[in-house]
């Protein structure tokens, strides 16, 4: 049975979605970016609901400053404390949980890297992390280098590009952002490491060409991750839906890893 529920998080009251179960292992969706725990076209609602239909609880929210939630939007690296909170709020609404598994897509699977373990999560599945700091209106240079890989194949593209049909100036400046790249940010460093850190605990789910997706393989190329293939980011089409469940699922099944007891 689906229920809104109201938590607090440092004077602010956070909005929640519980979809109830009776497994011992429950699910916590973190939203990336500034969307609601709906998730694009209401991918995360309809994410959780299938995976409550197998009997694992899930717990979705909205963090300070972000849909029904009060207070002032602090991005993903200042939503520790929003997630200490959910988690906090989850394991009250069914005191029968044992194991949390933690899943996010883009920063918000950044921000379980970074914060999940201190919240008290036990396990992450990250779909596409975010690990590049944006100083432009550009995808990343990784994704950049791929799209043009793509184009110059493409008879079509060269058909547009000689009848004016290609925005020049932005072509220019993704090819200059290509041929001399920034040094790795610190941010990166902070999110491969934290992922690093989680071990077996953290597996890697990507869109195969999804411009965050191809950054994150071109910052980590030793990390190991499962690749579905599609250009979503948000794995909206009907098959990616069905791949994403099977990940979650297969999390959730896996048996928790030695060394985690509550």
């Amino acid at each position: 049975m689906r229920q809104v529920l109201r938590f607090a998080c440092e004077g602010e009251v956070l909005l929640a979605t519980l979809d109830g179960g009776d497994a011992s292992t429950g699910l916590l969706i973190v939203s990336g970016g500034n969307e609601t725990r709906c998730g694009a076209h209401r991918g995360m609602a309809r994410l959780a609901g299938q995976v409550a239909a197998r009997g694992y609880p899930v717990f979705r929210y909205d963090r300070r400053g972000v849909g029904d939630s009060s207070g002032d939007n602090g991005g993903f690296l200042a939503g520790a404390a929003d997630l200490a909170a959910a988690v906090a709020a989850f394991r009250s609404a069914q005191p029968h949980l044992i194991h949390v598994v933690g899943f996010g897509n883009c920063d918000g699977a950044s921000t379980l890297a970074l914060f999940g373990r201190s919240a008290g999560i036990d396990r992450l599945l990250l779909a596409n992390p975010w690990v590049v700091a944006t100083a432009d209106d550009l995808p990343p240079a990784a994704a950049i280098r791929v799209h043009y890989a793509d184009r110059l194949r493409d008879p079509a593209a060269w058909r547009r590009l000689l009848s004016g049909g290609i925005d020049l100036p932005k072509a220019i400046r993704g090819l200059r952002k290509v041929a001399a790249p920034a040094p790795r940010a610190a941010l990166t460093t902070r999110i491969l490491a934290a992922i690093a850190d989680w071990g077996a605990n953290a597996r890697i789910l990507l869109a195969e060409r999804d411009a965050t997706a191809i950054a994150f393989r071109d910052a980590a190329p030793g990390m190991t991750a499962t690749t579905i293939a599609t250009a979503s980011h948000s794995f909206a089409g009907e098959e990616d839906q069905a791949a994403l469940l099977a990940a979650v699922l297969a999390t959730l099944e896996d048996p928790c890893p030695p060394g985690i007891a509550r």
